[in-house]
């Protein structure tokens, strides 16, 4: 219905039809369409932010820090699929961790676990010594399960990956985050180069807020390809921000 102003001109009145959030996906809807618990939730407040090799006490301190929250994976849905735990598929965990990380309303929702761990691990094992056919199968095995996965929406990726790397000459060796992920979207995948260890939650906090924007992730599958054809050594530029060097700036500032 469209009002009359004094003038004769029609005024504008308020839609109260609820607007979708944009599917940053890139899902096709393609796919098995088995039933999941696992059901994905789009995030609009929140930056989620997947934190590599975050240890206990660190994540402790982040969970007491002001407008930052840790998301994992409820403990009863964690044991209670009554698979034993090497049975389970290996993006699981994550999916829960991400689902849950939906729900917060934090500024900043910090996911230790990820469900492209397992993929990540098989990645790195097949440039590791031996490594050989049987180390590259187990990774087209984790890769074609996290796929699937993904196709049929019970996960999706996070806002933002953060690797806490030590500064060494030698650098992390291969590792999926910093080699094909970030070759792929750069600012979708942050350092933070460990200086003194451990690292601080205040430190990690303020690199947060450093994080820039960038283009949304491709599709799933266009990852992966680029990790097959990824070469560690191959992306020289790792611009990683020392915790020590990170901006003195809280959460809010």
């Amino acid at each position: 219905m469209t009002r009359i102003g004094a003038k004769g001109d029609p005024m504008p009145t308020a839609c109260s039809c609820a607007r979708l959030p944009p599917d940053r996906s890139g899902l096709s809807g393609g796919g098995d369409r088995r039933e999941s618990k696992i059901v994905p939730m789009r995030r609009e407040s929140s930056t989620v932010v997947v934190l590599v090799e975050a240890d206990d006490g660190l994540l402790a301190g982040l969970a007491r820090s002001p407008n930052v929250s840790v998301a994992r994976a409820p403990a009863a849905e964690k044991s209670g699929t009554g698979q034993p735990d090497a049975a389970r598929p290996g993006w699981e965990t994550g999916a829960l961790a991400m689902r849950e990380a939906a729900q917060r309303r934090s500024t900043y929702v910090i996911v230790p676990d990820d469900p492209l761990s397992e993929v990540a691990g098989r990645w790195r094992a097949m440039w590791d010594v031996p490594g050989g056919l049987g180390a590259a199968a187990g990774f087209e095995e984790q890769a074609a399960d996290a796929l699937d996965a993904w196709r049929n929406k019970r996960f999706e990726l996070p806002d933002y990956y953060l690797v806490l790397a030590p500064v060494q000459p030698d650098g992390t060796g291969p590792d999926l985050y910093l080699g094909p992920l970030r070759a792929v979207r750069p600012r979708r995948v942050a350092v933070a180069a460990i200086t003194d260890a451990p690292a601080q939650p205040a430190q990690v906090i303020n690199v947060l807020r450093a994080l820039e924007h960038g283009p949304w992730w491709p599709p799933l599958d266009e990852l992966l390809d680029a990790a097959r054809g990824f070469y560690p050594g191959g992306l020289t530029d790792t611009r990683s921000t020392p915790l020590s060097d990170a901006p003195e700036r809280g959460p809010g500032g």
